[in-house]
């Protein structure tokens, strides 16, 4: 039988879930990002706490629909935008609205 402590003992759901105090940390680390300027998801994650969680940065940040929280900021180590829960081209249309990049 597989243990669901770490849910409350439900059925059917995961046996692991993000702590939501590691998700408001990423919350309060892209809240700080001001317009026109960027971080990487592992900056996210180092800032956060968590260095090497920079996968579940962004996994945390696709399920984000806050407009409070400006998650299109947040792109990939290599340069490149990186998907974007409302679509990948939406966020460089955002990006370069916000002169963040050309």
């Amino acid at each position: 039988m597989r243990d669901y402590s770490k849910t409350g003992n439900r059925p059917g759901k995961p046996g692991y879930r993000t702590p939501a105090s590691f998700m408001e940390k990423i919350f309060a680390v892209v809240r700080k990002i001001p317009k026109g300027k960027t971080l990487t998801y592992k900056q996210v994650a180092k800032l956060s706490g968590i260095p090497k969680a920079y996968r579940a940065v962004g996994n945390i940040l696709n399920k984000n629909y806050n407009p409070q929280i400006p998650c299109h900021r947040v792109i990939r180590s290599d340069g490149k935008a990186g998907d974007y829960n409302r679509g990948a081209g939406k966020k460089e249309e955002i990006l370069k609205k916000e002169g963040a990049i050309k």
